[in-house]
């Protein structure tokens, strides 16, 4: 059945899909790499398709699924429990981008999510009495680092969830570079909680589009849309592991 949020029927969707934020990357992405690209949902403009993956290689042929969050930790919240407990996907990974904090990172790098802290209290109350640790799927983010063949603009490690794009801490930016923290972004920390909620797996694989500590070479809005590339091989590995 239809939910309130998105408008596929039972068996729309492949067991493992990639979520970016944006409705036009998500078309990008499915244009790149999905054959018989069908689409699934449209509810309030977050476009889903699914396909067969197309990239030659070990999972040439697999079905596929590609379909936006929205921005921030509450929209990707709904579509993660929807996807995980109506439509039965097994697993997604968030291909999105990230601002770099680490000075490990630099523009144009990818950044496999390991963890992710976070300033939201979306996954306060999830163990009562106990601060929840949001970690990715261990063997997802395995495959993504081996498919990654040792390349030194992957970097795997923390990344930070925020409420707030444009509001600073005080503080915090020397703190989280201290605590090695690699990045952040805004949706990792409540995907990781809903995917531990049902018992499946989430990843999130980041591009690195702006530096805090540098701003002389960020990403335009154009390359944010479009410079998906390397972050997309890796997930889809993830995808598949």
């Amino acid at each position: 059945m239809p939910t309130p949020h998105i408008s596929a029927n039972p068996g729309d969707f492949a067991p493992a899909v990639l979520m970016p934020g944006d409705p036009k990357r998500a078309e990008r992405m499915a244009a790149a790499i999905l054959d018989d690209a069908k689409l699934v949902t449209q509810v309030r403009a977050i476009s889903g398709f699914t396909g067969t993956y197309n990239v030659p290689g070990p999972f040439q042929g697999r079905p596929l699924s590609i379909m936006a969050s929205g921005m921030g930790m509450p929209s990707i919240a709904i579509y993660a429990t929807e996807l995980f407990s109506i439509y039965g996907v097994e697993r997604i990974v968030r291909v999105g981008t990230a601002g770099g904090i680490s000075p490990k990172v630099q523009v144009g790098d990818v950044i496999i999510g390991t963890g992710a802290h976070t300033t939201s209290s979306m996954n306060e109350l999830r163990i009562p009495g106990t601060h929840f640790s949001a970690t990715a799927d261990f063997a997802m983010a395995a495959a993504a680092w081996a498919a990654a063949a040792g390349d030194p603009k992957v970097k795997a490690g923390p990344i930070i969830s925020s409420d707030h794009f444009y509001f600073k801490i005080p503080g915090q930016f020397d703190a989280m570079t201290t605590h090695g923290v690699l990045g952040v972004e805004m949706e990792a920390a409540s995907l990781y909680g809903v995917a531990a909620e049902f018992g499946k797996g989430a990843l999130t694989v980041l591009t690195v589009s702006d530096h805090l500590a540098d701003h002389t070479h960020d990403m335009s809005a154009e390359e944010r849309e479009t410079r998906f590339t390397d972050a997309l091989r890796l997930a889809a590995a993830a995808a598949f592991a």
